[in-house]
């Protein structure tokens, strides 16, 4: 009897968790800390599907087909508030946003999008990677000098690459070398860098020429990794400080010590006419 209620209720987890790795569909991902990432369930707008979310075996979210009931981190289970206001999910589709990634949120993350007659399962395995994305870099340098605001990035041509400047577009890649634009030629772009910037195709990296002390400011760096089955999106963020150059002429004292010696040759020329005369 005992053996018989044990093998009972390890079918009755299996049905509730789904058999991990067993039928489904694996993903492996490694976004850096405080990157935002989107687990998609392929679930179309017109949801057929009990939709429930596990990490690490515990449920995170769930939302049933007539969205009658929808649960998030502590409203779907008793444990401790894991998340804390950093767990989304879309009421059409099911799918799940983590935002502002930790360590701590790395492991195994179980979707069971559930039919009245079959069950489709995803596995998303997270590795946070140790590097912070949203680390603010400060570069300061004077006018007339060339800027190069590093993205940290070996690109791919999977990511969509676009800097902003005071949340105006001045750079986007989103392929290869020639899916690329700069300040006028993006849509919706900043003309005050015409012809003044560039995209490096490996990095992704920005390079400002002729910097002038209006291009002091924020920079923004928004880097989207896109997967059939997920996207990683990272925003990275630059302070920069042009210092002017001004000519300021020479200095008081010069001016003192070049008039003094003005008069001299002046008193010279003057004592030598009186002496000829």
């Amino acid at each position: 009897m005992r053996l018989l209620f044990n093998s009972l209720a390890g079918i009755l987890f299996l049905i509730d968790h789904g058999a991990s790795g067993a039928g489904s569909d694996v993903f492996s991902v490694s976004p850096k800390i405080g990157d935002s990432v989107v687990f998609y369930t392929g679930v179309e707008t017109k949801q057929q599907e009990n939709i429930k979310w596990y990490f690490n075996k515990t449920r995170i979210a769930e939302i049933n087909r007539d969205q009658s009931f929808i649960c998030t981190d502590i409203q779907c289970n008793s444990g401790p508030e894991r998340f804390r206001d950093r767990l989304k999910l879309d009421n059409q589709t099911g799918s799940l946003t983590i935002l502002n990634t930790k360590t701590t949120d790395s492991g195994e993350y179980l979707l069971q999008a559930i039919r009245s007659s079959s069950s489709n399962d995803k596995i998303f395995n997270v590795d946070i990677r140790h590097v912070h994305a949203t680390k603010l870099d400060e570069v300061q340098t004077n006018e007339g000098q060339c800027v190069i605001l590093d993205s940290g990035e070996i690109r791919n041509n999977d990511h969509v690459m676009t800097w902003f400047f005071k949340d105006g577009v001045i750079a986007r890649i989103t392929g290869g070398p020639s899916e690329t634009c700069t300040d006028v030629r993006c849509e919706d772009g900043d003309e005050r860098f015409r012809d003044r910037v560039m995209l490096d195709h490996q990095s992704g990296s920005l390079i400002i020429k002729d910097t002038r002390n209006t291009d002091s400011g924020d920079y923004k760096l928004q880097i989207v990794i896109r997967n059939s089955s997920f996207v990683i999106t990272r925003v990275k963020r630059f302070s920069v400080s042009i210092t002017a150059v001004q000519d300021l002429g020479p200095s008081s004292g010069a001016v003192a010590d070049i008039s003094f010696a003005v008069l001299l040759v002046v008193a010279a020329l003057t004592a030598g006419v009186i002496e000829s005369s």
